[in-house]
């Protein structure tokens, strides 16, 4: 057996003390938890990052490309609805998303699966990616005074998050109405309308989809892109996981592949848009052939902190690659109050000093 390779079952153990050994990303190396030994388990660093035809698949799904590859168990979170996939040594007593402890065993019948067959591995450690938590704390002026302790920073996690990716050779076609300003004899602006026509092309490289169910779109489509080149993505190796959570795709390949065109023909008709010689247009009318529909499954690295502060909850996220934070945050009644109240005060100074 090669040592890349690992069989169902197979746990990562330090060789010194037992415990599992976890990627670290700022040694880039797998590294035990408990006592720091670096493990000498080799991880797939090479190899290709095989884009797969999109119409043929959707067709057939090739048995193969399903399960895990290692033994792992899934619960659910009945709060938020999030499928978490853990290692077999991994104990998840809270929800890393919404940090909910009413979890329940998941049989998501694992040959059913569709394995990733690259991922990012983290780049940005615990260390950085707290201290780029607090300082976006820091930074939201209207956010209560107590936010960065009542938000609990020591609850970061580091979660794998399913994602798709499509790429696409686009030819579309567009008519419209062309429209020019000019001035009438009464120095009006009017519109002068006029058929227009014309014809885009382009290749959609990694147009990401999100299948994740734990995080809320608004965040992750704000710390977004990853950088999903082939330079960094790897291939699949259980061993990146070992410790992390995963969060098991809850959005299928046929519902991402149409969201993915939806994202594609926004981007197109907005190119055709930008490519009509007009001063203004209206009635856009766009016709796109897809061409060479290719796609791959991924998991990609964000750092998590999920928070309840008064009823809701609330969650920040980084960018586990480049380090980019997004994130909600309550707002402080007693600070808006006390600005609308001196912009009354600024407002009624203002008036009395016009009428004086």
């Amino acid at each position: 057996m090669q040592l890349s390779e690992v069989s169902a079952g197979q746990k990562l153990a330090c060789p010194a003390c037992g415990g599992e050994a976890q990627w670290n990303p700022a040694k880039r190396a797998l590294v035990c938890a408990y006592c720091g030994t670096e493990s000498p388990y080799e991880l797939k660093t090479d190899g290709a990052i095989v884009e797969h035809d999109l119409v043929a698949a959707l067709q057939s799904i090739p048995q193969a490309a399903r399960g895990w590859r290692d033994e792992r168990r899934s619960v659910r979170c009945q709060h938020c609805q999030a499928i978490s996939v853990f290692s077999s040594a991994q104990q998840g007593k809270a929800c890393d998303f919404c940090g909910s402890t009413a979890l329940v065993p998941f049989e998501d019948e694992a040959d059913e699966i569709i394995r990733p067959e690259s991922l990012l591995p983290f780049d940005i450690d615990q260390p950085r990616a707290r201290d780029r938590v607090r300082q976006w704390y820091g930074s939201r002026f209207w956010a209560p005074n107590n936010l960065g302790s009542k938000a609990l920073t020591d609850t970061l996690h580091g979660v794998y998050l399913p994602y798709w990716t499509f790429d696409a050779d686009v030819s579309a076609r567009y008519t419209a109405q062309g429209g020019e300003y000019y001035q009438d004899r009464d120095g009006k602006r009017q519109v002068r309308w006029f058929p227009v026509s014309g014809q885009v092309r382009h290749f959609f490289d990694d147009t990401l989809v999100c299948a994740s169910r734990g995080v809320h779109p608004r965040l992750i489509q704000a710390v977004e892109p990853f950088p999903t080149t082939s330079e960094r993505l790897k291939p699949y190796d259980p061993g990146y996981l070992s410790g992390w959570t995963v969060e098991r795709y809850q959005l299928d390949l046929v519902g991402a592949a149409q969201r993915g065109r939806e994202r594609m023909m926004a981007a197109i008709r907005r190119m055709c848009a930008q490519d009509i010689r007009a001063d203004t247009h209206r009635n856009l009318q766009v016709s796109a052939q897809f061409e060479r529909q290719t796609f791959k499954h991924v998991l990609l690295p964000v750092w998590l902190v999920g928070y309840r502060y008064g009823s809701r909850d609330y969650q920040v996220l980084v960018n586990g690659a480049t380090g980019q934070v997004a994130g909600e945050y309550p707002k402080s009644w007693v600070k808006i109050t006390i600005a609308v109240l001196l912009a009354l005060v600024v407002l009624a100074a203002i008036i009395w000093l016009d009428q004086g």
